[in-house]
């Protein structure tokens, strides 16, 4: 499976959780539901992967964790905010750069229409 065609993945099932679920809940709920709905979609999906700091070739465990990562492949970041902020933008560029990723997907599920809170982020 190709990178777009686990973007689409990734993309289908966010707007199926937002359907069922709704706004106003917290980031943790999205992202159990999410992943819920891609492993049922047969994608891997690692939740909560840690994620070390590179710093003059010393592997720092800094605490950084990406919410989903799916197929190796494709950085998701799970956001339940009034807004995104270019802070969350910098967030999930800093972890393709750290994950060698190429391809994010930042997703507020805290908006009317999912649309609305949805960032694709190429590295």
């Amino acid at each position: 499976m190709n990178i777009e065609e686990i973007f689409k993945k990734v993309l289908d099932s966010s707007f199926q959780v937002h359907t069922v679920l709704g706004p106003g809940l917290l980031e943790s709920a999205y992202c159990e539901c999410l992943w819920y709905e891609l492993t049922n979609n047969g994608l891997k999906v690692e939740k909560q992967k840690p994620l070390p700091l590179i710093y003059r070739d010393v592997k720092l465990e800094a605490g950084y964790r990406i919410d989903l990562l799916v197929e190796n492949k494709v950085v998701v970041e799970i956001k339940s905010v009034e807004a995104l902020c270019d802070i969350h933008i910098a967030q999930i560029l800093t972890y393709l750069k750290l994950s060698g990723c190429k391809l994010g997907l930042l997703v507020n599920f805290n908006v009317r229409h999912l649309k609305q809170g949805i960032k694709r982020i190429i590295l």
